[in-house]
């Protein structure tokens, strides 16, 4: 049987009423964050669709393979250190920067405009890349605008981007036009923010008025440019050019922006701008998304991107699990994924259980192409989809999110690493059925102790299956919980869905 990769969620009296409505209010929304929380809306493409992928690529993606820990980094630490910079991260640089001076040659003879050229992505296909995505069970794609390096993967008006360096494409063009071919939705990531500060020790090697000046930010402050007009001004400019000439399904600003205090709320007026371009063009309705990582926002106000996070419990406004499969988010030879497969697997259903969905970063080769270590990845989440897809897609969270010995750290940075047990399951809803994902192959019959008599689940159940199998599930259901024998044999290797259908 081919299974599918959508679905469309009715949410029955089970469901933690979660709903992912349009915005019918075509007035327009206010560049405040009051008037964001008041009149966001999150998109039911976003909800239903649950996975996508994001993409680091550009320039660092070139450099020799083979050189020590950048920390993604790498063209601020080969200019060695920062202001600030102490203990691990100082050494990081100096070995970096020693690293550079002997691979290429010293910055002042060999500055970050040099390895630009080495940028040619010469066997990059997106087409493919788009495809391998969509087959293996993402919705949406969100490569890179713009990194902290201020190099546009674009046809920018700024100098430094894809069409006129490097590879010499409009990257963001060609990775639209796949995603809309493999009926996916489209995001563009901008990390553009504060890239004056990022080349703060390569100016002295610079000449003001240059070519080479503008890569380097060359005309506003490296500590004050927050306060600077010009260049909050700047940043608007070129994100909003992202946004006319590209019309993302979904923009995400991975750094900060203008403030209210500092930078005329330009960050708030960008945002709100987008929303209310959208709302214009669809009636009223709102079908783009706006995400960030500022986690003192209102969450009513965007979609929260918690960045190698996670999450406690059920968040009442749909949030990101965003992780990177790299190791490292832009490639490099021998880094290393600190989390399993299975551990991802299973961290994504931990996060759909909790309202969330699962942007996935790969990171290509400086030549387009996905590394085969990173590939496994994908695969993996793309296994577990293809027999567990109807409980994911479109679903919503239950009451509760699960139960199980594991906890997951609440909010960015600190994302789960351990392995899961039997004992830790995760529910979902979907059309009137709930589902019970167990988070480790079973070694022995199941208890899922949520489902006991007179506890959360006050309905009956009628039957119990087994996703992806057609064995009959021997079961039962007492003050202890719900008991599933052990199947004959699992479908999934790593993580194994149950329907429970109720009277």
């Amino acid at each position: 049987m081919k299974m599918k990769f959508v679905g469309k969620s009715k949410l029955s009296a089970l469901a933690f009423l979660i709903v992912g409505a349009s915005n019918v209010n075509a007035a327009p929304i206010e560049p405040t964050w009051d008037s964001m929380a008041e009149n966001y809306q999150v998109p039911t493409w976003l909800q239903d669709g649950k996975f996508g992928i994001w993409v680091h690529w550009g320039v660092p993606s070139s450099v020799d393979e083979n050189r020590p820990n950048d920390g993604s980094h790498y063209g601020r630490r080969m200019y060695g250190p920062n202001d600030g910079e102490t203990g691990g991260q100082l050494e990081m640089t100096e070995k970096l920067a020693a690293f550079h001076a002997e691979r290429y040659g010293p910055p002042s003879e060999f500055g970050y405009e040099d390895l630009v050229p080495l940028f040619k992505g010469e066997k990059w296909d997106p087409e493919a890349l788009a495809k391998f995505f969509k087959d293996n069970g993402a919705n949406f794609i969100m490569p890179l605008g713009c990194h902290h390096d201020n190099f546009d993967m674009y046809d920018s008006s700024h100098p430094w981007n894809s069409v006129d360096m490097g590879p010499k494409r409009d990257t963001l063009q060609e990775w639209k036009d796949a995603a809309k071919k493999n009926g996916m939705k489209f995001g563009v990531s901008t990390h553009l923010y504060w890239s004056p500060r990022f080349f703060n020790t390569a100016r002295q090697y610079q000449t003001p008025g240059t070519l080479e000046s503008k890569l380097f930010n060359m005309n506003y402050d490296p500590k004050m440019y927050a306060s600077q007009d010009s260049w909050n001004q700047h940043w608007y400019d070129r994100c909003w050019e992202i946004i006319e000439k590209y019309d993302p399904d979904m923009f995400n600003n991975d750094a900060p922006y203008p403030d209210e205090k500092r930078g005329k709320g330009l960050g708030v007026k960008l945002f709100s701008d987008y929303i209310n371009r959208d709302l214009e063009e669809n009636d009223g309705k709102q079908t783009v998304v706006f995400s960030c990582k500022n986690g003192k926002l209102d969450p009513r106000a965007f979609t929260y991107n918690l960045e190698r996070g996670g999450s406690a419990d059920i968040r009442e406004e749909p949030w990101m699990w965003a992780t990177d499969v790299s190791g490292g988010w832009y490639y490099r030879k021998d880094q290393k994924n600190r989390m399993s497969v299975p551990v991802m697997v299973g961290n994504a259903v931990d996060a759909i259980s909790k309202n969330g969905v699962v942007m996935m970063n790969v990171a290509l080769r400086g030549d387009g192409t996905l590394p085969e270590n990173q590939a496994v990845y994908l695969e993996g989440m793309g296994d577990f989809l293809r027999i567990n897809g109807e409980g994911i897609y479109g679903s919503r969270p239950w009451k509760i999110f699960g139960e199980g010995p594991l906890e997951v750290k609440d909010g960015r940075q600190g994302e789960n690493h351990k392995k899961f047990s039997q004992e830790d399951i995760r529910f979902t809803t979907n059309d009137g059925e709930l589902y019970a994902f167990v988070l480790a192959p079973p070694n022995d019959d199941i208890l899922i102790k949520s489902l006991a008599e007179g506890g959360e689940l006050e309905d009956e159940i009628s039957s119990v299956s087994l996703l992806g199998s057609d064995e009959k599930m021997d079961w039962q259901r007492d003050s202890e919980g719900l008991k599933i024998k052990l199947p004959n044999k699992l479908p999934g290797e790593i993580v194994n869905g149950f329907r429970v259908e109720l009277k």
